[in-house]
């Protein structure tokens, strides 16, 4: 009897292939012919020209070779002719992870440029369910996979916190348009529309909801929101696990038929849009009685039928447009985007490849999650800079919150001076707003001074979500909000523009906010400044409170928005706003 020598998790990773040999992977695994083809279309091997462990073929033969071995006659029998080689330790599973998940994105552009067919994405997404499933995978997969299951959404956002930014944002469309029906509704019956978002929209960036909600609101539209339910991404895709998969998507689709809903519309994600529309039903194994569509298209048919008028002359700057891989490349959705685009602009330059062939912005696959692989993912990045660059255009408009990230740090690392922005924006921004017919003249109210209104704040982080979400929290309470994004810019800004507080963090790149803060106290010229201290790593703050002078305020991450803004009105000395206008 041969004694089976392989790890406890080895032995389970081969087993669980075993079960995901279909036609479509044995295909995959079997018809590489080695040609190459693939190589020149790897944005990872075009920027890492001398290391060829990046080339699909290579890191598709690390599966191969296990599949030969285990489940190939050839390989069972002249293992040595077939290169065949099993997995027999903890080691070699680890190693196969920092391949199919740190040098690959699973953008599927070598699938697409395969002669053969082989779909290397389908193999290296099979590859990381299996290690998922013994338990070995980064830190970052595990959270967002831990808070998708068990929070509900991928971002850990709890219903208590949703349901208060809906409320809000509802508030302020109420005071925009003077109607209480301009407010989004929640959980309502029998709609036209069920709106469905990323996470990021409700932690981050909550005027593309604003948007989303203008433009349903001026349309006319019989629309709601879920309570549950809400989040139509999915990190199965990005992790391998079909099981999240199907739990991800069965959560949006029984919810849309509680609802009675007539129609699921899903916010601009192109990996939620592929992982609802084109994964999830397959995944769930459940059929569904409901049309499902991307907002992009949504907001497209209003305008083509008049719903909505949009003047593209409010637009003014220069524009391109980023397809998402898994809208363009696994779904064909490209052409709608560009037509909607050329509704709400004027000055459009496309980029170059583009469509199928565009390529990734390097946050796809899960990887702005996998912060062990950022300086690859970086490096690898050279690639979208340059497209990037030669368009000459200020603006990179793109359907996809996870492209919005990961170019976001593109632009950032390779300092290229562009700004990434939605369709729901820049239609939102075009949309002529009917005028209301004015009944009645009410009384004049004095005008109330918003809080922070006369208070020039800058804002310090290296992560662009958490720069955008304190600028837009600052700024909708009325300050002046200076931008910084490492400690070299900071500094020289503070001595500038003199601010009367600075948020800082305190874990950055190059000159971390240590020393930022010993800096400024050290500067007679700007020593008083007030510092408030926002960080994700408590256990930094002891550096800080050693200063002979501390910081004036501290907040931990993730970031409350009412601790936020008591805190700061407690620094600035502030009081609330009712006190303010009683």
């Amino acid at each position: 009897m041969i004694r089976d020598l392989r790890s406890y998790k080895a032995k389970k990773f081969v087993e669980g292939m075993k079960r995901k040999l279909n036609r479509q992977m044995v295909g995959s695994l079997a018809a590489c012919v080695h040609c190459g083809m693939c190589t020149e279309s790897c944005h990872y091997v075009l920027a890492n020209r001398n290391d060829p462990t990046y080339a699909p073929a290579y890191k598709a033969d690390q599966i191969r070779k296990i599949f030969k071995r285990n489940f190939d006659w050839t390989g069972r029998v002249f293992p040595w002719w077939v290169r065949a080689e099993d997995v027999r330790t903890d080691e070699d599973l680890l190693k196969l992870k920092d391949i199919v998940f740190g040098k690959c994105t699973n953008c599927r552009r070598c699938s697409i440029n395969c002669p053969m067919g082989v779909d290397f994405a389908t193999l290296n997404r099979m590859a990381r369910g299996l290690l998922v499933s013994v338990g070995i995978m980064p830190e970052g997969v595990a959270v967002v996979s831990k808070d998708q299951w068990e929070v509900g959404n991928q971002m850990g956002v709890l219903t208590q916190d949703y349901l208060e930014t809906i409320e809000w944002l509802s508030d302020e469309l109420e005071n925009e348009f003077k109607d209480p029906a301009a407010r989004i509704p929640i959980d309502k019956k029998d709609a036209n529309i069920v709106y469905t978002i990323n996470p990021r929209e409700v932690k981050y960036d909550p005027r593309t909801i604003t948007n989303a909600a203008r433009i349903f609101y001026v349309a006319g539209e019989n629309w709601t929101m879920p309570s549950d339910g809400w989040d139509m991404t999915n990190f199965g895709l990005f992790s391998g696990d079909d099981e999240l998969g199907s739990a991800a998507a069965r959560r949006v689709y029984e919810k849309v038929i509680e609802l009675r809903g007539k129609k699921l519309v899903m916010s601009e994600c192109g990996h939620g849009y592929r992982s609802t529309r084109c994964e999830g039903p397959n995944w769930s194994a459940k059929e569904v009685p409901f049309e499902m569509e991307s907002s992009v298209m949504t907001m497209l048919r209003y305008i083509m039928e008049g719903r909505i008028k949009v003047d593209k002359s409010r637009n003014k700057l220069s524009y391109t447009f980023h397809d998402s891989c898994n809208n363009a490349r696994s779904c064909g959705f490209f052409e709608e985007p560009r037509e909607l685009l050329n509704l709400v602009i004027s000055d459009f330059h496309e980029m170059y490849p583009n469509r199928a062939e565009n390529f990734c912005c390097t946050g796809g696959g899960g990887a702005m999650s996998m912060s062990e692989y950022t300086p690859e993912r970086l490096k690898s990045a050279k690639i979208k800079a340059d497209q990037l660059q030669a368009t000459g255009t200020k603006v990179v408009v793109t359907s996809c919150h996870n492209c919005v990230d990961g170019l976001s740090d593109v632009i950032k690392h390779y300092k290229l001076g562009m700004k990434v922005e939605q369709l729901v924006s820049l239609t939102a921004n075009a949309m002529v707003v009917p005028e209301r017919v004015v009944v009645a003249v009410p009384a004049p109210v004095a005008a109330v001074a918003l809080p922070l209104q006369g208070y020039k704040i800058m804002v310090v982080d290296d992560e662009p979500d958490i720069l955008l979400f304190l600028s837009t929290v600052l700024e909708d309470q009325g300050a002046t909000v200076i931008q910084a994004s490492d400690g070299e810019q900071a500094l020289e800004l503070t001595v500038q523009e003199k601010p009367d507080l600075i948020t800082l963090d305190l874990s950055m790149p190059g000159r971390n906010g240590g020393y930022v803060f010993e800096e400024i106290r050290s500067n007679p010229e700007i020593a008083s400044a007030k510092v408030f201290i926002i960080t994700g790593k408590p256990e930094l703050r002891r550096l800080i409170y050693e200063s002979p002078i501390p910081p004036d305020g501290y907040l931990d991450k993730p970031i409350d928005q009412e601790a936020l803004l008591h805190n700061i009105r407690m620094v600035l000395g502030i009081k609330r706003v009712h006190e303010l206008s009683s």
